[in-house]
């Protein structure tokens, strides 16, 4: 083979290696930075790139996207000195590639120290009831700090939430304790809450039966009295009507005195019955009318009396 055709092999094949050195590719959201001869020369956009080769040279690409970080968990004194782990995640992002390149070292161990650091000083000016319910508060001092410490980093602090926050074995028992008193506490008033509404209830209950059971009681009360009433005028008025009748027949009837003696004496028996009708008087007329009781029969028995037999005949059933 000739020097020549090996002389253009060689040169072929240094042609594809500068082109392959000369041309990058950087993807969607990366940043590359571009040193020449040592130093800073630019920043690599996403999409195709042309830089010198053997001249210039391309660190690792840096992520541009928003990153989660959890930490693990951390011991923490709190101002009433309690130990407790708190689990820490953080979300941030690179904004500026060159500073994230040459102002620190390694921006994700910078950035949990920091964390740590911070957050120890947070929780040690809080006791730990406050600490359980201050999330939101610890949060955001936590994102203050470390977004204005990160942001000559070219880091920008999103998010800062506390995942975990874990007290010693023995508060967790006093908290359960305390937690189960205070459900018991608020059961024994409700229940005491119910019975008092309970008894209330049934109190105006009863109240509202007595007061319907008097006025049912009145309203029957005066329905009998109207209809006693009632009773008593349609008895006198029948009274009334008999004794008219009676008084009209007897004087329709024309009767003689003779008869009004004979059913004076057949009331007699009636007004002697009765236990309390020991002692009673006799009026001074009951002498007239036996005397006209003895006259009728007398007649009766006379003879030659047609009438007298008549009456006797009519008379001797009585």
């Amino acid at each position: 083979m000739p020097a020549a055709v090996i002389a253009l092999i060689v040169i072929a094949i240094f042609v594809l290696i500068v082109l392959g050195r000369s041309v990058r590719i950087v993807p969607q959201a990366r940043a590359g930075i571009v040193e020449r001869l040592g130093r800073y020369h630019r920043t690599l956009a996403p999409g195709l790139n042309v830089v010198v080769p053997f001249i210039d040279r391309i660190r690792p690409l840096i992520d541009m996207r928003e990153q989660v970080v959890s930490f693990p968990p951390q011991p923490v004194i709190t101002q009433d000195n309690l130990v407790v782990g708190i689990d820490t995640v953080l979300y941030f992002q690179v904004t500026d590639a060159k500073a994230a390149t040459y102002e620190i070292a390694n921006y994700i161990q910078a950035i949990e120290q920091l964390t740590v650091t911070t957050l120890r000083n947070v929780i040690g000016g809080m006791d730990l009831e406050k600490t359980l319910t201050s999330r939101e508060e610890i949060n955001a001092q936590l994102r203050g700090v470390l977004d204005e410490a990160t942001g000559k980093w070219g880091i920008r602090v999103n998010r800062v939430e506390l995942k975990s926050i874990d007290p010693p074995l023995s508060i967790k028992d006093s908290m359960e304790k305390q937690m189960r008193a205070d459900r018991d506490k608020r059961a024994a008033i409700l229940l005491a809450e119910g019975q008092k509404q309970a008894q209330i209830l049934t109190a105006e209950g009863e109240k509202q039966a007595a007061i319907l059971r008097a006025e049912g009681q009145a309203q029957a009360a005066v329905t009998q009295a109207r209809a006693e009433a009632e009773a008593q005028a349609l008895r006198a008025n029948g009274q009334a009507q008999a004794i008219g009748t009676v008084f009209r027949a007897i004087h329709e009837g024309k009767v003689d005195p003779d008869l009004l003696a004979y059913q004076y004496l057949q009331v007699l028996p009636q007004i002697a019955q009765g236990d309390a009708n020991k002692v009673w008087i006799v009026p001074s007329e009951i002498s007239k009318a036996l005397e006209g009781v003895g006259n009728l029969f007398g007649r009766a028995a006379a003879p030659g009396n047609p009438d007298g037999a008549a009456a006797q005949r009519t008379t001797s059933p009585e």
